[in-house]
């Protein structure tokens, strides 16, 4: 009978364990990095997460900068776009529904879209679907870049800033919020006191498409 309770040699699975692949490592890159950020994600981390040697995630992943590019695809396809109706405000609408909603799943590792450089084609499918929708709107490729990157900072900051918040700045803890209130009427500051109610806490959803409408009339301004 075996009893060897330490990780398995070369990825080699426990018994009754899934074996090794390229998409277990990628799952347990992606739960890492939303319970401790991206920044911290390692290839050893991710064994030690796994239960195996680390070398045997170079059999199934380069690097860990192909592994970033993998979780950030995998963001990607996670991607529902629906057919484009041919109206600017519809479209750029529904695709930031769809980004949200993928995003939402995997907040942090979303954060990867503003950076990686990909190029697999199924990775591109929704920078292809996005430009497709610019074009159609009158945005020659280069402003049609501007405004897809635009539209990516605006997406991922606001995705960050919803599930950074704390409770009272979310609304949850009502005491929290109250006493950031009193604070800032009491900062001396005219224009802080005068908007403190709206500052102590934040509607994430309000806040959203607010942001969202702002996007549009600005794409609305400068097309063509």
């Amino acid at each position: 009978m075996d009893t060897r309770t330490g990780p398995p040699r070369r990825g080699r699975p426990r018994r009754g364990q899934e074996p090794l692949s390229r998409r277990r490592i990628v799952d347990a890159a992606m739960a890492l990095a939303e319970a401790e950020g991206v920044e911290r994600l390692t290839m050893r981390g991710v064994a030690k997460h796994l239960g195996v040697d680390a070398m045997s995630l170079y059999n199934h992943v380069a690097s860990r900068d192909a592994l970033l590019d993998a979780i950030t695809e995998a963001v990607l396809a996670g991607l529902r776009l629906p057919a484009p109706s041919g109206d600017l405000e519809a479209d750029v609408r529904a695709v930031a529904g769809a980004f949200r909603s993928a995003a939402q799943q995997y907040p942090r590792c979303a954060t990867l879209v503003l950076t990686r450089q990909l190029g697999a084609p199924a990775a591109l499918g929704p920078t292809e679907a996005v430009l497709a929708v610019l074009d159609r709107a009158g945005f020659p490729p280069g402003r049609a870049v501007h405004a897809l990157r635009t539209a990516l900072a605006f997406l991922v900051g606001s995705l960050m800033r919803e599930v950074s918040a704390g409770p009272a700045f979310s609304g949850a803890d009502v005491e929290g919020a109250q006493q950031r209130e009193v604070e800032l009427r009491a900062s001396g500051l005219p224009h802080v006191a005068a908007a403190a109610p709206d500052l102590a806490v934040c509607d994430h959803d309000e806040e959203f498409e607010f942001g969202l409408a702002a996007l549009v009339a600005a794409l609305e301004a400068v097309r063509g």
